[in-house]
């Protein structure tokens, strides 16, 4: 029973070790050896930009969005605003029509097909040489775009991700633990970059060479993280632009952080199996020791959490300190319990934020391999409800 329950145990802290400590500190051990990037220069033209945004009943935020992208430090002749609307029911569609003196053009789906959807039919109406995707809820500041853009001067570069900064009012949000994450992610993608290319881009803020857009992308996958594999696939490279910043609102609640969760690791699933290809080292190389390592290692840490558990009962049998730590296992589980069902009106103090946190990933992490392994697909989209985008910053701290 004990060699079992050290297995059962061993497995995911293993994994866990390597996926969140071990392939960080590989990463940065490479970067090291390799000589930095030289810095790229501005074009002596700007090359045409197409700004492509699917909203689905954004009527709430859409206006601060349009006047944010309108705002951005980029020659106006030179960019297009695309908004798709995936059959909007409320006021979406009028307000962005009031844009369109101003340049700002509306592409309204007759029937809701989901955001991926929204995107492939917009694909054959973008004029720009570049493709920056953008959502309705996040704020891009006016000087984030240029540097955006300026990735491309390197002829490698296919796909350029800007870096979120998640921000919000901390004395009234439940959603606490987002925020330091998202910081860690953004660290490791700075690592990926300095090595040679990240494995995912983010949804809220990233630009993609046009010839890379495919109109015909499976509906129920994720563009963002396939849009780094397909650039692998015809020999182009990722990298995260740090100067790039969008405020991306932490949202207002854990219940919705989970369900965001569930569908974007069920979507990530689905788009890594249809790409799976990209995971052979001996055509793909290092590329498929960083997807292995910064996505398969990640989600596997979830699938085999349970056996953690079972392990950790076994153990207790014998063991005190065992079932201490299966002890604060429940308590954590019960107080994150708690935290799930906080009133929307009341803030969540720290200790019960951060173990709703843990909580809703791990439990959003399951969800989402139950919907993967059935073969389950979501392509209709619910876009995550954030913060007025009105109170984030228009600049840079």
């Amino acid at each position: 029973m004990t060699g079992l329950g050290l297995v059962l145990l061993g497995i995911p802290l293993a994994l866990f070790v390597y996926a969140y400590v071990g392939y960080p500190l590989l990463l940065w051990g490479i970067a090291t050896m390799r000589r930095a990037q030289p810095r790229l220069r501005d074009p002596a033209e700007w090359p045409t930009v197409s700004i492509l945004l699917p909203a689905y009943n954004e009527a709430r935020s859409i206006r601060a969005t349009l006047e944010a992208l309108l705002a951005l430090d980029y020659p106006a002749e030179r960019r297009q605003i695309l908004v798709t609307s995936d059959a909007s029911t409320d006021m979406t569609d009028d307000i962005v029509r009031e844009f369109a003196d101003r340049g700002v053009e509306l592409l309204r789906q007759a029937e809701r097909g989901g955001k991926t959807a929204a995107e492939n039919a917009a694909a054959l109406l973008l004029r720009g040489e570049i493709v920056v995707n953008t959502d309705a809820t996040i704020r891009i500041p006016p000087h984030s775009l240029k540097p955006l853009i300026r990735a491309f001067q390197d002829r490698e570069v296919g796909v350029a991700s800007g870096r979120d900064l998640s921000v919000g009012k901390l004395d009234e949000e439940g959603n606490r633990g987002e925020s330091g994450y998202v910081g860690y992610e953004m660290w490791v993608r700075a690592m990926e970059t300095r090595v040679g290319t990240i494995v995912g881009a983010s949804g809220c803020f990233y630009a993609i060479r046009r010839e890379l857009v495919s109109p015909l992308f499976p509906e129920a996958l994720s563009r963002d993280f396939a849009s780094p594999l397909r650039a692998r696939e015809w020999g182009y490279r990722t990298v995260s632009v740090d100067e790039a910043v969008c405020y991306v609102p932490r949202t207002t609640s854990l219940e919705a952080e989970t369900r965001r969760k569930v569908r974007t690791m069920a979507r990530g699933l689905e788009t890594l199996w249809y790409k799976r290809a990209l995971l052979n080292p001996f055509r793909y190389g290092i590329f498929a020791w960083m997807l292995f390592s910064h996505k398969v290692c990640r989600w596997l840490v979830h699938l085999t959490l349970p056996f953690a558990l079972l392990g950790l009962a076994l153990l207790a049998l014998k063991y005190p300190l065992a079932a201490v730590a299966l002890g604060l296992v429940a308590l954590v589980s019960l107080l994150g319990r708690i935290a799930l069902r906080w009133p929307a009106d009341r803030q969540v103090p720290l200790p019960l934020a951060i173990c709703g946190y843990v909580l809703a990933v791990n439990l959003a992490a399951l969800l989402a391999w139950g919907k993967a392994l059935r073969g389950e697909q979501n392509p209709i989209w619910e876009p995550t409800r954030r913060p007025d985008t009105a109170g984030v910053p228009s600049a840079a701290p």
